[in-house]
């Protein structure tokens, strides 16, 4: 059996070029499926590439080189038009695919590289100040599905989560929540224009009360003396929750944060997306390692001081401009701490880490390839993928978004109105750095139209046809597959073998939204053969090899929708 038609096709394609024009034996070898069934199910353009540089016809080129090629399982090779040569696998090379997928089991499709890389995944780092919305939503199911087609293309995948913990906005969550608290006990307190206003703070607010009483409570602080600056305002603020709370400042920032991460948690846990580290950027400091990143920076000469401030030469590493690593009142920046982690993760030895940040951060990229350069490390083994943002519609309207007001529309919200498998699939459709309108009716809709309800339905409806069958799907394994003669099948058994292909480009291309297309597409021949044909014929042999495309179309359907995080269910 040929496990893999297009790698023989190729070195047999090189082997024919060998022998035709040596001197042109390394030249690289495209062979595509074209789109048109009639074109065959591979097609190269070596002839048209290199006619020019053999001062030969291309067509001509071509019928030397197809005379060459002669494999036991193809039909010989066609050359066509200007010179494109044309393959055809004969039906019982098909048929094998069918036999492996039934084989391997969840496992088809896997990738096996020579050279499996170790690759942290870093994706959906929400600053842990509110409870998720529907733009970390899309970076949450693109992450885990990448990470996903990573792993089973054969590589060691680490998927972690950067806690912001350390910055003025979980300030601005605590005073907002302590605010929030000494309201519910009855205090005339001002809240601050930009503080954190969502219903989540107060359900925190009550937590706290809850388990501490009145420990939080200064009844006879002064809120006077507001200022009209608003960022001024919540700084006064914090300095005097501060000096009020003292030690216990620091509790209430604990527990408001662990409130806020076990929320965030949950609900990713609840899509689908686990993480085998939650890095806190805290340790970071507490560990030293942002004063390491900046002492080597320093003895490398790419820091400088200029108006009180610490700079990072970023500008000399193709930013725009430098960059401010500690401000004149001695506050390191959230940048220091960007490039501390980054080094910490080279340190741990990965060979390639992706980060995967929101399509805003785009101007973010120059200055920390620039400072891994700055430290000495390879800032190609570092890839930002973007993602754009996902704009929801309801009713042909567009859904309206904020934050610190509490309206934006959070993921749990998405999730309860159209279900885990709707968003998961829905969010990777396009490409991450491409815009997303996620049309909720859609999403919810029991109809061809829905994308993940047209693929899920023909996983089913595969379910149905074994049920109605009443037999041991165990016993296809070694059904006869010669009677899998017609157009359709055929083209069904050949559109299951582009799998492995897809996974390994997807994971290559980290383009999850290929495999929802690929989804689609299988689903979509399935459910036309579906239509077409009988499945459950008199005729036994055909039965059986029937049942055994069904059962291989079943597994690739599943295993595909098991890396989106999409349930593949047995009844609709």
């Amino acid at each position: 059996m040929v496990t893999d038609p297009k790698a023989e096709i190729e070195k047999a394609l090189r082997k024919a070029l060998a022998e035709e024009a040596p001197q042109l034996a390394g030249t690289a070898i495209v062979l595509e499926r074209p789109k048109q069934p009639g074109h065959g199910d591979f097609s190269s353009n070596l002839a048209l590439q290199l006619g020019k540089a053999l001062k030969k016809n291309p067509r001509e080129l071509a019928n030397a080189l197809a005379t060459r090629i002669s494999l036991d399982f193809l039909e010989k090779p066609e050359v066509a038009g200007p010179g494109f040569i044309n393959f055809r696998l004969k039906a019982a090379a098909k048929h094998a695919v069918v036999r492996r997928a039934l084989e391997e089991g969840t496992d088809f499709g896997r990738g096996r590289p020579q050279r499996p890389e170790s690759v942290q995944v870093e994706f959906v780092s929400a600053n842990p100040t509110g409870p998720l919305h529907v733009g970390h939503g899309r970076g949450a199911a693109y992450g885990a599905s990448l990470a996903a087609l990573l792993e089973f293309a054969g590589h060691r995948v680490e998927r972690e989560f950067y806690v912001n913990d350390a910055g003025r906005q979980t300030d601005i969550l605590a005073l907002s929540v302590w605010l929030r608290y000494l309201q519910a006990r009855g205090m005339v307190v001002p809240f601050p224009a930009d503080g954190y206003r969502g219903d989540y703070v107060r359900e925190i607010a009550g937590r706290l009360a809850d388990a501490h009483a009145v420990r939080f409570e200064r009844t006879e602080l002064d809120f006077s003396g507001a200022l009209q600056d608003a960022d001024r305002e919540l700084d006064r603020l914090i300095a005097l929750a501060r000096g009020a709370l003292g030690d216990d400042w620091a509790l209430l920032h604990r527990f408001a944060l662990d409130e806020m991460l076990a929320d965030q948690r949950e609900d990713l846990e609840a899509f689908r997306v686990s993480f085998d580290r939650w890095y806190s950027e805290q340790s970071l400091h507490a560990g030293s390692r942002v004063a390491k990143a900046l002492d080597i920076l320093r003895s490398r000469g790419h820091l400088y001081e200029k108006e009180g401030a610490l700079w990072f030469r970023s500008s000399a590493f193709g930013d725009e401009k430098d960059r401010v690593v500690r401000r004149e009142n001695g506050q390191l920046t959230y940048f220091a701490s960007d490039i501390a982690y980054h080094l910490d993760k080279f340190e741990r030895g990965f060979d390639r880490v992706i980060d995967v940040w929101g399509a805003d951060h785009h101007g973010y990229i120059a200055r920390v390839k620039g400072a891994l350069e700055a430290l000495g490390r390879d800032p190609g083994r570092l890839e930002i993928a973007l993602v754009q943002f996902a704009v929801l519609y309801r009713g042909g309207e567009k859904v309206a978004m904020g934050k610190r007001s509490g309206e934006f529309v959070t993921l749990r919200e998405l999730r309860e109105e159209v279900g885990n498998d709707a968003a998961r699939f829905f969010y990777v459709l396009r490409k991450s750095d491409q815009h997303l309108d996620f049309d909720l009716d859609l999403a919810k809709s029991e109809s061809n139209e829905n994308p993940v309800y047209y693929v899920q339905y023909a996983h089913a409806r595969v379910c149905s046809v074994f049920q109605q069958w009443g037999e041991d799907p165990a016993r296809l394994a070694s059904a006869g597959l010669e009677p899998l003669a017609g157009e359709r099948e055929l083209a069904l058994a050949q559109r299951i073998a582009e799998f492995p292909e897809l996974l390994a480009s997807a994971a290559a291309e980290r383009a999850p939204h290929a495999l929802a297309f690929y989804l689609r597409e299988l689903a979509a021949e399935f459910h036309s053969y579906y239509n077409a044909e009988r499945i459950l014929v008199e005729d036994e042999a055909l039965r059986a090899a029937r049942l055994a495309l069904c059962a291989a179309v079943r597994q690739t359907l599943a295993n595909g929708l098991s890396l989106l995080g999409v349930a593949a269910p047995e009844k609709m």
